[in-house]
């Protein structure tokens, strides 16, 4: 067989096998334990999912952004993995869409002071103030923005947040409004609006 016809089947392959799961598939896929494999995200599973039912109560998502380098999101899921009480966040997002699930669910990260806004200058902060912590919200942190803090998600980020979003929704019951950029409810740093993009991307995702 010629090389260029093997390599447009091994493409193909490549394209079929990433096509994203049905909303029945993908629901059922939330309900289960261990390390499924989720058709449409590129998961590296450093610590499995248990009995959804005795995860922790997660009824927020907090989106972050690293300030790190292309590259990072691995190093940071692995340290974070070493050790679980480091500040960090439950999930990281690789510039090239890879999602690495850092500690075990049952677990409280030390991901931002959280809700310490009341100024709503980006969203109305009365319903957030004091009352979205860590202690009740999975945090999701995205590689990549460095040198620049302004420079966007990838596109790979993208397509894979609009079903990692989802899938946390359906594995928790977290209703879409429940998501929050980390300078919506926790000041950090005026020259950039540190995953607003994301999470107003989730919240507008269809079901």
């Amino acid at each position: 067989m010629r090389p260029l016809l093997l390599s447009l089947l091994a493409a193909f392959a490549l394209l079929v096998s990433f096509q994203p799961a049905s909303a029945d598939d993908l629901a059922a896929l939330a309900r289960s334990s261990g390390t499924p494999d989720i058709p449409g995200l590129k998961m590296v599973w450093l610590a499995p999912w248990g009995d959804p039912h005795r995860a922790h109560p997660w009824t927020n998502i907090i989106v972050h952004q690293t300030e790190g380098p292309a590259g990072s999101a691995r190093s940071g899921a692995l340290a974070q993995a070493k050790n679980p009480r480091r500040r960090g966040v439950t999930l990281w997002v690789e510039t090239d869409g890879t999602v690495y699930w850092a500690v075990p669910e049952t677990l409280v990260t030390l991901h931002g002071d959280g809700a310490n806004r009341n100024d709503n200058r980006y969203i109305d902060n009365g319903p957030t103030y004091r009352k979205v912590v860590r202690d009740n919200s999975i945090g999701v942190e995205f590689a990549g923005n460095y040198p620049d803090v302004t420079t966007p998600p990838t596109e790979a980020q993208i397509t894979a947040w609009r079903l990692l979003s989802k899938l946390l929704r359906l594995r928790y019951g977290i209703a879409r409004e429940r998501i929050y950029a980390h300078n919506w409810i926790d000041y950090k740093d005026a020259r950039y609006c540190e995953g607003c993009a994301l999470a107003e991307l989730a919240r507008a995702a269809p079901d």
